[in-house]
Order: C-alpha cells, then structure tokens, then sequence
C-alpha cells in the first residue's frame, strides 16, 4: 500500500486543516478554550486517523479509523455550522470550507469502499 502521506484525501484533509486554522484566528478570544479549539481538533483528528490507520496492519484496524475520520470531518461541519450561527464567519468562508468538506468526504467513502472491497476478495 502506499504511504498515507501519498493518499489524495490525506493531501486534501491536509489543506482543510490549513484553511481551518486561518479562518479560526477570527474567532473571539473568548472561544479559544471552546469552538476555535473544537473547531480545530476534528479537522486534526480528520488528518491524523488516517495515518494512524494506515499504520495499522489490519483492514478491519485501517477501516476503523477511516471511519473515524470521517465522523470528524461530519464534525467540523457541525462546528462550522455553528460558527456561523454566531457570526465569527461568513456564509462565503463557510460555504467554501464546507465544499472542501464534502470533497474530502467523498474522497474518503472513496478510500473506504475500496478498502471494504479488497477485504472482501481477501
């Protein structure tokens, strides 16, 4: 297999992470300790299940954490979600991260269907 660092969606989720943290330095001081820090830690832990899981030497281990880092990308939705709920971003940036969201989301099913069908044939 290739290493993960090799992976089209980890190169995506890795730019998300970037974008993720720019926009979150407009976040209130007062939210360091809440949204801005959720807010950057699902789109983290997004990046680093997939190496994590790549790591591992089992499918089902490799699918575990793919799963994972697909609930934390349907995470950082919700927190972007929220941040416009309250204003700290604008419906564009939030539209664009959530574009770049659903990418690395397709991009992973992607990764995952693949994975679940060469377990199959195993």
């Amino acid at each position: 297999m290739l290493s993960y660092t090799d992976l089209e969606v980890w190169i995506h989720i890795r730019k998300l992470v970037k974008k993720v943290y720019e926009v979150t330095r407009k976040f209130p001081k007062e939210e360091i300790f809440g949204l801005t820090s959720q807010t950057r830690r699902c789109a983290v832990s997004g990046i680093l299940n997939i190496a994590e899981g790549c790591g591992r030497y089992h499918k089902k281990d490799i699918l575990h954490f793919m799963h994972i880092s697909r609930g934390s990308l349907n995470e950082l939705e919700t927190s972007l979600y929220l941040a416009l709920d309250f204003n700290y971003l604008t419906k564009t940036e939030v539209d664009e991260l959530l574009l770049d969201c659903h990418r690395c989301k397709r991009l992973l099913n992607g990764f995952i269907n693949y994975l679940e069908k060469s377990e199959r044939r195993a």
